[in-house]
């Protein structure tokens, strides 16, 4: 079933204000930190064997095994939590000019914003 008009720029308008904000959101750095996939994946794999050698040595009743799974469970958190290595510098973005530039180089999605900023102002 095909929108209306109206619905239609309804929609479009969500959109829009939706990638703006949420991509804005999505993407901010918090706190300046942001995780590494290695290190979860590492973090992770050291969880599952670190609760493999705890199950063992509560089952074989050796507590230097259980002990050991603990603790290697612990450092998996920790490696997981982590940030990268180049997850300190935090990516600085230039500002954006108040009004929009009538130049052909700017983005499609930087006119739109740029479109629904002069109608939020209008309003």
């Amino acid at each position: 079933m095909p929108l209306s008009e109206q619905e239609q720029r309804l929609l479009d308008e969500m959109e829009r204000h939706l990638m703006r904000n949420d991509a804005d959101v999505v993407s901010a750095p918090q706190g300046g930190r942001t995780l590494s996939y290695r290190n979860i994946v590492y973090g992770t794999i050291l969880v599952l064997l670190g609760i493999g050698g705890l199950i063992m040595g509560v089952s074989l009743q050796v507590i230097a095994v259980g002990v050991i799974g603990f603790v290697v469970m612990l450092g998996g958190v920790i490696l997981a939590i982590t940030p990268g290595r180049g997850a300190g510098k935090a990516r600085v973005e230039p500002e954006r000019p108040s009004r929009p530039q009538t130049n052909n180089s700017s983005s499609f999605m930087d006119r739109m914003n740029d479109r629904w900023d002069k109608r939020q102002e209008e309003r």
